[in-house]
């Protein structure tokens, strides 16, 4: 089912290929975004939203994760700058690789409005869009091998060593923001199995239950901080 989009949802788009880049204001536009910005590198990019009246700026930033100078993570050193100047705007990465060493720290905080995908894993058009406006709603939206490669990152965290490898696979389900339900649906569990995998989490994680709901998120954060 396609998504439905809000009206003129505005987003930018800074990838330094010209083919990709074209491509994807291209549909975006036809999708019914309102594209206000397009660069080929960070710096291109800040300087567009910055001449933006606040009404015109993008609600959503989709960037690549490596673009000139130096292709390795001005897309993230970029996302970080957004965070910092404009709090108020969702950020996509949409990339081929992962990058932890920023990711981590861009993730590790405040990780509402925020999503990381990676371009050959993203199946059709309508779960790209679905992701845009998740994002733009305040969500946060990763691919789970992002997830995997982010918790590998931090493997100092002995917690973390603890866990198996399903219960890897259902915290980075966690991470996506999935309840329990659609987890049951994504790995074909029982509702009981999921539950056993999440307490198994929170425990190996030294997660008190006084922690109450909040123990989903603290879980997730746990891996993705800095340095953890």
């Amino acid at each position: 089912m396609t998504p439905t989009i809000p009206v003129n949802l505005r987003l930018a788009v800074a990838e330094d290929s010209v083919l990709l880049r074209d491509g994807l204001v291209a549909l975006l536009t036809r999708r019914g975004f309102e594209i206000v910005a397009v660069a080929g590198d960070g710096e291109s990019l800040l300087a567009e939203i910055a001449r933006l009246r606040v009404e015109q700026r993008p609600q959503v930033v989709v960037l690549d994760v490596r673009m000139p100078p130096s292709f390795t993570d001005e897309g993230l050193r970029t996302a970080l700058r957004l965070r910092e100047s404009y709090s108020e705007v969702g950020i996509l990465l949409f990339s081929q690789y992962v990058e932890s060493r920023f990711a981590s720290q861009l993730f590790g905080g405040d990780a509402r409005g925020m999503g990381y995908l990676l371009k050959d894993r993203v199946a059709d058009v309508a779960e790209f869009v679905d992701a845009i406006v998740r994002v733009a709603g305040g969500q946060t939206v990763l691919d789970p091998e992002v997830v995997m490669q982010l918790v590998g990152s931090a493997g100092a965290d002995a917690g973390l060593a603890r866990l198996s490898p399903r219960e890897r696979e259902v915290l980075s389900l966690m991470a996506e923001g999935r309840s329990n339900g659609a987890i049951v649906d994504q790995l074909v569990l029982s509702a009981g199995a999921v539950e056993k995998h999440v307490s198994a989490i929170f425990t190996k994680l030294d997660l008190a239950i006084d922690a109450g709901d909040h123990r989903r998120v603290l879980a997730v954060l746990r891996y993705l901080a800095p340095g953890s």
